[in-house]
């Protein structure tokens, strides 16, 4: 079977979610997603009424790829697994291991932030948005997307991806493949010119080229090659481990037995279609308002022509009677269509987390960061998915790619594991950054600033502080044995110190002086030769 028909067996199932999507887009991004059978060469895009749709798409894309690949730190984190070195590994072995990852995590996101990644997840996170679905190659070239229309999915009873097949047009003089044949001067297509096209000696220069990928059952890799016209492309067979896909299919909320995902905006798709028709009929309404129009009585003395040539504050005869103004007179109901797109408006910017500040004197920052923080802990479901399905494959795939380039050194298998410390679990960490702080408040508050260096362990709070808050604290904040060691530092010099300066006062005394005070050489002597041999003071 070729891929062309496998194409053709597995479009049928996506026809459904392609339709829907197809709906999502018209109302919101409409140049995202187009039909399969849609020339995408000429085709017009549908104006929406209203951009609260597409303003919303874009703002939760940008926060969920702001999330998922922060530009600031690094989205994953290398560590040692306790269970396969023991707990009694030498600390000062794993400062250095935590700092050789370290390193290595700077390298991946350099070489992150180096490629076009983030333009292009974040064009995939639209569409996963709006058509509940994507798909990302990893090439050596870069991440490139796939949109609902140009790829079809199998997966098997749990779920997992087991088959791919996508489509594409690529021109002819890319794949090295001959012209197509031209037709003669007398073929002359209905639409005027050969080919359905205007000219003298055009022929189709694209051609579909299909890819297909499956998952080898026998050896549990990944295999591809491509096909154009039924052929086989020559080298276009390449394999990848199971666990390293370069073929990332996402879904952003996924149901038991489809194999293809929703988007957030058909959840809220009846609140778009009522915002578009109020919207549709608030702007052609106001429009009909604002169009101004005299009627002039036919039996009046007062001329159309007059009135229209009247310049501004002329005086003409006439009969305030005689004309008038069209009026529409349905003020009362678009102020009711008004108020309803506005609930509508505001319902689906709370379900896209954007952000709507109460306009008052009296809104606090406080107030500001809650709102904040209500919004990031409601993206939770989101990331769960999205974090299991693109992140996890995406660093493992990048990690493959950087040490067979040499760029990066291997990792021992089964010893050093990368975790995520984005999406979900940075979440997480924001929520025990909230509570500890609010701990640490409420003890102040209620018990004294003095209760907390009585009972609040300042080593272990700023630890934990760090760790919620994503920061290494290695080579940062002293360990306890170092500050012991500064402290009894201190009380040395200061204990020195004392004495030297006993001994200048014991020095001016008159028990000092030797004319008065025959045993006072004596006792000078034997006071510096205890410095001499111990210059501690406490030994």
């Amino acid at each position: 079977m070729s891929c062309r028909q496998r194409y053709n067996e597995l479009q049928s199932e996506r026809q459904q979610f392609l339709d829907v999507a197809y709906e999502c887009s018209q109302l919101t991004l409409p140049y995202l997603i187009s039909r399969d059978d849609e020339n995408t060469t000429h085709r017009q895009l549908k104006t929406p009424w209203q951009s609260v749709g597409a303003k919303a798409c874009v703002t939760l894309a940008s926060k969920l790829m702001l999330a998922l690949l922060p530009p600031q730190t690094s989205f994953f984190k290398l560590q040692v697994r306790d269970d396969k070195l023991g707990e009694d590994l030498d600390p000062e072995i794993r400062s250095e291991l935590d700092l050789s990852f370290s390193k290595m995590e700077r390298m991946v996101m350099d070489s992150i932030n180096s490629s076009n990644d983030r333009v292009v997840v974040h064009q995939a996170i639209k569409h996963l948005i709006v058509g509940g679905n994507s798909l990302i190659f990893m090439g050596k070239e870069g991440l490139k997307n796939y949109p609902l229309n140009r790829y079809v999915v199998d997966r098997d009873g749990n779920g997992n991806v087991i088959e791919i097949v996508t489509k594409e047009l690529i021109s002819r003089r890319v794949l090295g493949l001959p012209p197509a044949v031209e037709k003669k001067p007398n073929e002359v297509s209905a639409g005027g010119g050969l080919n359905g096209k205007t000219g003298t000696n055009t022929f189709d220069d694209d051609v579909e080229v299909y890819t297909h990928v499956k998952l080898d059952k026998n050896n549990g890799r990944w295999t591809w090659y491509q096909e154009a016209e039924d052929k086989m492309l020559p080298k276009s067979t390449s394999t990848a481990p199971k666990n390293a896909s370069p073929w990332l299919v996402l879904r952003f909320n996924t149901f038991d037995g489809e194999a293809y995902g929703r988007g957030r905006v058909e959840e809220f798709l009846g609140d778009l279609k009522s915002l578009e028709a109020l919207s549709q009929a608030l702007i052609e309404g106001s429009a009909a308002a604002a169009k101004v129009v005299f009627l002039v009585s036919p039996s009046s003395t007062t001329k159309p022509q007059t009135l229209a040539q009247a310049g501004n504050g002329a005086i003409i005869q006439g009969r305030p009677d005689d004309v008038q103004v069209v009026q529409v007179g349905k003020t009362a109901d678009f102020r009711t269509a008004y108020e309803m797109a506005n609930q509508l408006g505001q319902r689906i910017s709370d379900a896209f987390m954007v952000l709507n500040i109460r306009q008052s004197e009296r809104t606090t920052a406080e107030e500001v960061r809650l709102t904040q923080l209500e919004l990031e802990q409601q993206l939770g479901g989101m990331f769960s998915l999205l974090t299991v399905e693109f992140l996890k494959p995406y660093l493992d795939r990048t990690l493959m790619v950087l040490q067979r380039s040499g760029q990066l050194p291997k990792l021992p298998k089964g010893i050093v594991r990368p975790q995520i410390v984005a999406g979900v679990n940075a979440l997480g960490r924001g929520q025990d950054r909230e509570s500890l702080i609010q701990f640490i408040t409420t003890i102040a508050q209620t018990m004294g600033p003095e209760s907390i260096a009585k009972f609040i362990n300042p080593d272990e709070y700023i630890k934990r502080l760090a760790t919620a808050q994503g920061i290494d604290v290695l080579n940062l904040v002293k360990s306890m044995s170092e500050i012991q060691g500064q402290t009894q530092q201190q009380q040395q010099m200061m204990a020195q110190q004392e004495l030297i300066k006993q001994a200048g006062q014991f020095a001016s005394s008159p028990m000092a002086d030797p004319t008065k005070n025959p045993q006072a050489m004596e006792m000078m002597n034997g006071l510096t030769g205890i410095q001499e041999a111990d210059p501690d003071p406490q030994g």
